[in-house]
């Protein structure tokens, strides 16, 4: 687009929540901001009705309504706003008018719970680092982990990104495990258990924070509830001024 049109990507950003304007400049500065998939620079503007605007990856929000969904993602279905390769996405299992974009990610044979918003300051805090927020799997292995292999999962285990933090870690029965861990690295759980000798062959998300839905069928979504969205606020340290908006 012409350079002199448009907003100040700083200021969209900002508006979005990712922060003030200042914070947002760092944001860019740092190369964690694209805009339709380039890396942007201080001083883009940007239509952000038209333009694609990611930091860290995830799609930044710009409806001014915000929308909160639980999806319970099947395997086969890969965790991004569009695939290249043209495989189905998350966004063709939601069904809104709104710019949403998933929160976190599963790799594409992961099952389980996935939010979607365009809440952007929410969705950046469930999954920085800082917050911990528990992410709650059932873990189907090859094999059966003696307890050795248990207390080395709790304890944490050596990564090539390094030493994972202490998890949860119980025997539901031969060979499945339930797994809890307070990070996002990529593939963590099925890395964690290769390292104790035992291969996942099939791995479900079952909980984020205080966000759980045994009953939501694979492939189905549904929107968050005002009290669900307002837990998860706390959990991260917001208010529930923005839930408080939404209809109950």
């Amino acid at each position: 687009m012409d350079p002199l049109e448009g907003e100040r990507l700083q200021k969209v950003l900002a508006r979005a929540g990712y922060g003030s304007r200042r914070a947002c400049e760092i944001l860019i500065e740092d190369g964690r901001v694209t805009v339709d998939g380039r890396v942007a620079t201080l001083g883009n503007r940007v239509d952000p009705e038209r333009q694609i605007i990611c930091v860290d990856g995830a799609m930044a929000p710009v409806a001014p309504s915000k929308v909160y969904f639980l999806l319970n993602k099947p395997a086969g279905i890969v965790t991004t706003a569009h695939d290249p390769q043209g495989r189905p996405t998350v966004l063709s299992l939601v069904e809104t008018s709104e710019r949403i974009f998933p929160v976190g990610r599963l790799d594409m044979n992961t099952e389980g719970l996935l939010i979607l918003t365009n809440d952007g300051r929410l969705a950046h805090l469930l999954t920085h680092p800082s917050s911990g927020v528990a992410k709650e799997y059932l873990v189907r292995v090859e094999g059966d982990p003696s307890p050795g292999a248990l207390r080395r999962l709790r304890e944490g285990v050596e990564l090539e990104d390094g030493r994972t933090s202490p998890a949860q870690v119980s025997r539901v029965s031969e060979g499945l495990l339930r797994i809890v861990i307070h990070e996002g690295r990529n593939r963590q759980v099925r890395r964690m258990c290769q390292a104790v000798g035992h291969e996942v062959t099939r791995l479900v998300r079952t909980r984020i924070g205080p966000i759980h839905d045994a009953t939501l069928p694979p492939g189905a979504s549904r929107q968050l509830s005002l009290a669900e969205v307002r837990r998860l606020m706390e959990v991260v340290g917001l208010s529930d001024e923005a839930a408080s908006s939404m209809p109950s």
